[in-house]
């Protein structure tokens, strides 16, 4: 690939001191910083309804962030820490693996993997609605590391297990533990399904006013999922960042959604990266569908920088991705995606991003970048100087991206 972003071009010294570590009092009193046509506005989050053209269409992740770490203590006194990945039986699909009331068996990452012998049981108590479960845990493949997950009585599902006993799974640059109320603030208002392991950070800012106070101005929302996984912390360690490996996420779209946004006009806002990406895949999906009428749902991580991938305008492509619905009698589509979206990339989808501030040399970096037309210095260099909260539990943006191709 030509002119291939070099990992050292999207570097900033962020302090530690601009980490956000804990969330404000009030979600939408953080600071918005607004973008458009390279002019820079400071805003509250609660200022984002005025600031939002009428004719635009807000979509949202609704994915709701599971407690994925999870304790056993072994007879000998071991401590076993399992971080639950994503589910490989009986069903890959992470809602089905959630609501499943028999065993079920997922990818795990494992604190203390020496000390547990292979199918060797391990135990954990846990009480719901005053009764009492026994949660087991055997370590089926150690290669793999994937783990088989049984309890008794089995009257509750996986995913009633996994909120009783799990910790949420907080950032690695936080540094902290897990307190009781990062179980309400790690999570939007509007989550719905079980299965990521961390937050669509940029919903973290809406309230249900902010939510009413946009739909009073007649702007729909949109809802898609995309389970969010923990690849989406792993740095880039490659000078040549096509290398980066990137992680395969599950999403799921609704027919109702496809056909909002096949007949939308206007601005097309999406909450966060992994909207933004759930987008940009659905799209090169049904252009994958027009030339393939039995392609997959799942999109490659350099895919779109294909030579040979033909582009359409975004309503050919969710016009076939609709069209393979209606074939399949199908309300709901469900694929998964690679997609690495780097200076470079034509957006075909959004021209509105609402988001948080990334990491020094990551991945979301270079979305913002791509996204900006490469002003994303000039915007974290502003929000730094006027001591913008950074990552996870920090400010928002609003940006603008206008000349992006339909």
């Amino acid at each position: 690939m030509e002119d291939t972003p070099q990992l050292n071009d999207y570097q900033y010294e962020l302090p530690e001191d601009f980490i956000a570590k804990f969330p404000l009092e009030k979600r939408d009193a953080s600071n918005l910083l607004h973008f458009e046509d390279g002019r820079i506005g400071h805003h509250r989050f609660s200022d984002l309804p005025t600031l939002l053209p009428k004719n635009s269409h807000l979509v949202f992740n609704d994915t709701r962030v599971i407690p994925a770490r999870l304790h056993f203590k072994k007879i000998t006194g071991g401590v076993i820490e399992l971080f639950l990945l994503n589910p490989v039986a009986p069903s890959t699909l992470i809602q089905e693996s959630m609501q499943s009331q028999g065993p079920v068996v997922w990818k795990c990452m494992i604190g203390n993997l020496k000390r547990w012998k292979s199918e060797e049981a391990i135990k954990n108590e846990i009480r719901i609605n005053q009764q009492n479960y026994e949660l087991k845990a055997r370590l089926v493949a150690r290669d793999s590391m994937e783990v088989e997950f049984c309890w008794t009585p089995s009257d509750v599902s996986f995913a009633a297990l996994v909120e009783a006993a799990g910790e949420i799974p907080l950032p690695p640059y936080l540094n902290r533990k897990a307190e009781e109320t990062d179980k309400l603030r790690y999570q939007t208002v509007y989550s719905k399904i079980d299965g990521a392991v961390a937050a669509p950070t940029a919903g973290l800012h809406f309230t249900e006013q902010t939510l009413k106070e946009i739909r009073d101005k007649n702007i729909p929302l949109h809802y898609l999922t995309l389970h969010v996984g923990a690849g989406t912390f792993l740095p880039i360690k490659h000078d040549n960042i096509t290398e980066h490996p990137m992680h395969r996420e599950q999403m799921v779209f609704t027919k109702e959604t496809v056909t909002q946004l096949y007949q939308a006009s206007g601005n097309i806002v999406a909450v966060g990266t992994t909207s933004m990406r759930s987008l940009e895949s659905l799209y090169w999906y049904g252009v994958n569908l027009i030339s393939d009428p039995s392609a997959e749902f799942f999109i490659e991580k350099l895919a779109p920088y294909d030579p040979a991938a033909k582009a359409v305008s975004r309503q050919e492509s969710f016009e076939a991705v609709l069209r393979k619905m209606e074939q399949n009698k199908s309300d709901h589509l469900i694929g998964a995606t690679e997609i690495f979206i780097f200076p470079g990339y034509t957006f075909r989808v959004c021209n509105g991003l609402i988001t948080n501030f990334h990491q020094p040399g990551s991945t979301l970096i270079l979305l913002i970048a791509a996204f900006t037309n490469q002003q994303w210095r000039k915007i974290y260099t502003e929000a730094l100087a006027k001591r913008y909260r950074f990552l996870s539990y920090g400010d928002s943006s609003l940006l603008w991206n206008k000349k992006i191709s339909h």
